[in-house]
């Protein structure tokens, strides 16, 4: 399935890299430019199907970055993220032609909400496979949407790394029943050793975290042998 591919333009190195793996997390392909020059660079190569950047970029600003592909492309959705929160920035981002504009600090939930919002508005599910409705899972209270990597309660959407889903979708697979570790390590991971399991162990303990909500759901440590997820 084509993955969307999202370009983020964003100069905080330590932003990007959290929003890139929040992203991918949530199933895009996401490439990082950190300057409004490289961004356009990488827009006329890579021919991304959305975009969010940041206003105040080193080298070419982003509202002159928007207005030079807004020149060539006035379908793709673009949504500005930046610190800029003056009625006027708003309006200039807008009226650059970007068509949604979120302040910081903001929300990594509502940001993924309203880029999926966006993308559905422009693409039919013909054009970008990953945006068709996939199956899911009813685990207890929680729905799993393993396509997308989303584990849902109440409303509440928790974004999976894709190991973690794929960890999940194992257990489920296997509820109620032992998950052998070396098994798990083999098919997530590639191979069976020390680094691998403790990072297992990692993941294991942030499920438990997202499913704690509903108390008849446990993941339990078989010693030595692996894990059940009992529902």
């Amino acid at each position: 399935m084509k993955t969307i591919k999202l370009l983020l333009v964003e100069d905080e190195q330590v932003l990007a890299m959290i929003l890139k793996e929040t992203l991918e997390g949530a199933g895009f392909s996401v490439t990082v430019a950190s300057n409004g020059v490289q961004a356009w660079s990488l827009y006329k190569q890579w021919q991304p199907d959305a975009c969010i950047a940041d206003i105040m970029l080193p080298k070419k600003d982003g509202i002159s970055l928007v207005t030079d592909i807004r020149a060539i492309d006035t379908r793709i959705p673009i949504i500005f993220l930046t610190a800029k929160t003056q009625t006027e920035d708003v309006l200039n981002g807008l009226k650059a032609g970007a068509d949604d504009y979120i302040k910081k600090p903001f929300s990594m939930e509502e940001l993924i909400m309203r880029l999926q919002i966006l993308l559905r508005r422009v693409y039919t599910p013909g054009e970008l496979p990953a945006l068709q409705k996939a199956e899911v899972t009813v685990m207890g209270s929680y729905q799993f949407d393993y396509t997308r990597m989303q584990l849902i309660h109440n409303g509440e959407v928790f974004y999976l790394s894709q190991r973690e889903a794929d960890l999940l979708q194992m257990l489920f697979q296997q509820q109620n029943q032992l998950l052998d570790r070396r098994t798990a390590l083999l098919q997530i991971w590639g191979e069976d050793n020390i680094f691998h399991a403790r990072t297992m162990d990692v993941y294991i303990t942030k499920l438990r975290k997202y499913l704690k909500y509903d108390s008849s759901i446990a993941i339990v440590n078989v010693r030595g042998r692996g894990y059940k997820l009992i529902i």
